[in-house]
């Protein structure tokens, strides 16, 4: 009873954390971070210990699977070659420069050392979505730095098994055997991927149950993780490629009833388990610190400075990158971009996974030598970055100039509601003059394209105009009566005139009309 009641308190805190962070326009994660850190120290505080069960099969597959679905073809096409230059060549970068300043600075040895940089040296998909979902990036700026996160785990995960079997089995280091595993992992999970997405659009496509659609787009990340998982490939990328597949095509899957329901039950689905993972994360450090020898006691200087040191490297290599690209592409060197893309390189719930999962022991049965002091660092790194870069990028992506201003945003989406509606006029104007419609149900398809042309239009004109608008007028109007109908409908519920059950129904249908007005 005490686990369960645990779990209830973890989803109840993140909960609320996670709804105040998006009413005062926090980073969730960074502040889910926090409260769990704060909450850990509290006197009396169980110790929580996470298992890489837990986040590797509970947690990560729908959360990659969110990412994945949110990246389309076109955008990775235009990103591709960046993006591959970033999960191969800064991943090793990255995690040699880790291991040396790790071997030098700390009490592990090189072996363990090693370990460090292949677990730190990717960015984590989880954290950079959740932090770029708030921030108005171009869609090029977005889509590299959630593309990078997606796909440099492989290259990672390589780096990660190769430094485990040094550690455990102080085994030389086989580079064509690393490649070999590489080409295993990344082109396995790929195909795997590939045919799981296959198959789940095939289903989808004859399937017209809600329920049934539901369950299938839940299940459908962890199918494609445990399938790859257990041929001994990528999970993590097959559940990418998944996500990107089917992503790409949901819109034609299903209609727009369960596209709805998909949407709220998925979005409420992600929101929890992304609120959960983030405060697990504050909450496990300091169990985890209890752990370690009195000859780690130094472990926050090297936390920090291994922290500035991913920083760092990350500036050294995308700042000369972009300078290339840009001479290539004839552009004029504009250093706006790099700065944005090398300060959101945050690392979460993907480096604490590969931590948790280092093994106890080395192949002679000893215990594993430095593996407490590797999990402290890699919990500190995360909380570091999240919280430092998770708080501040914001304040980067605005100064840098970049962000998509709201009035650009809304003049896009302006242009695109009246493109629409003139498309659906010309439609209509064809079929009355075939008279294929009736004229009683063409002149009510008219004016209500007529009123979706007229507000589009007024959002892309003089603000002042619009209030002098009869469209403008009437949705004002009808908003008022709104709130007077569902003020009389309480009433009578009140007053017992009707049951709770009609009052339901009515009060969605009200709902609904409100949710449309705001919508046009």
């Amino acid at each position: 009873m005490r686990g369960v009641g645990t779990v209830l308190f973890l989803v109840v805190l993140a909960t609320v954390v996670a709804t105040g962070a998006r009413r005062w326009r926090i980073p969730a994660p960074s502040l889910l971070v926090v409260a769990g850190l704060a909450v850990a120290l509290l006197p009396g505080t169980p110790a929580i210990h996470i298992t890489p069960e837990i986040i590797g099969l509970v947690v990560l597959p729908p959360l990659l699977y969110a990412s994945a679905e949110e990246i389309t073809w076109r955008e990775l096409r235009a990103v591709w070659k960046p993006v591959s230059i970033l999960a191969i060549g800064l991943v090793l970068a990255s995690a040699a420069v880790v291991a040396y300043v790790a071997s030098v600075l700390t009490p592990l040895s090189w072996q363990m050392a090693l370990v460090l940089g292949a677990v730190l040296a990717s960015t984590d998909p989880v954290a950079v979505t959740a932090l770029g979902r708030r921030l108005a990036l171009p869609p090029r700026v977005q889509a590299l730095v959630q593309a990078e996160s997606l796909f440099n785990d492989a290259t990672s995960l390589v780096l990660f098994k190769v430094a485990v079997s040094i550690a455990v089995a102080s085994s030389a280091v086989s580079w064509a055997g690393a490649g070999g595993e590489f080409t295993v992992l990344a082109g396995g999970g790929t195909l795997i991927g590939a045919a799981a997405a296959g198959v789940v659009v095939l289903i989808r496509r004859r399937i017209e149950d809600p329920v049934l659609e539901t369950v299938i787009a839940l299940v459908t990340p962890y199918a494609a993780y445990v399938l790859a998982e257990t041929a001994h490939t990528s999970g993590v990328t097959s559940v990418v490629v998944t996500g990107v597949l089917v992503g790409g095509r949901s819109d034609r899957l299903t209609s727009a009833r369960i596209r709805l329901q998909l949407h709220a039950v998925y979005g409420t689905v992600i929101f929890l388990l992304e609120s959960v993972v983030f405060s697990l994360i504050g909450l496990s450090l300091p169990s985890l610190i209890r752990e370690l020898g009195d000859g780690d006691r130094m472990w926050p200087l090297y936390a920090l400075a291994l922290a500035t040191t991913l920083i760092a490297v990350r500036m050294l290599w995308i700042f000369p990158l972009s300078a290339l690209l840009q001479r290539k592409g004839q552009t004029p060197t504009n250093w706006r971009v790099p700065v944005v893309l090398s300060w959101a390189g945050t690392r979460g719930v993907m480096p604490l996974a590969a931590a948790l999962s280092i093994p106890v022991a080395a192949a002679d049965g000893a215990t594993l030598p430095g593996r407490p002091l590797v999990l402290v660092l890699t919990a500190s790194v995360v909380v570091v970055t999240l919280v430092g870069q998770g708080f501040s990028l914001a304040s980067v992506v605005r100064r840098s100039g970049i962000a998509l201003e709201p009035d650009h945003t809304e003049r896009e989406e302006a242009h695109a509601r009246l493109s629409l509606a003139d498309a659906g006029m010309r439609r209509l104007e064809e079929m009355a003059e075939l008279e294929a419609v009736p004229e009683v149900v063409a002149d009510r398809l008219r004016r209500a394209l007529e009123a979706r042309q007229e507000h589009a239009r007024e959002r892309l004109g003089d603000p002042d105009s619009a209030a002098e608008s009869a469209e403008y007028v009437y949705r004002q109007l009808r908003r008022d009566l709104i709130q007077e109908e569902a003020a009389e409908l309480q009433r009578l519920y009140d007053d017992h005139r009707i049951s709770d059950t009609t009052r339901r129904r009515l009060q969605r249908a009200l709902d609904l009309e409100e949710a449309r007005l705001a919508d046009h």
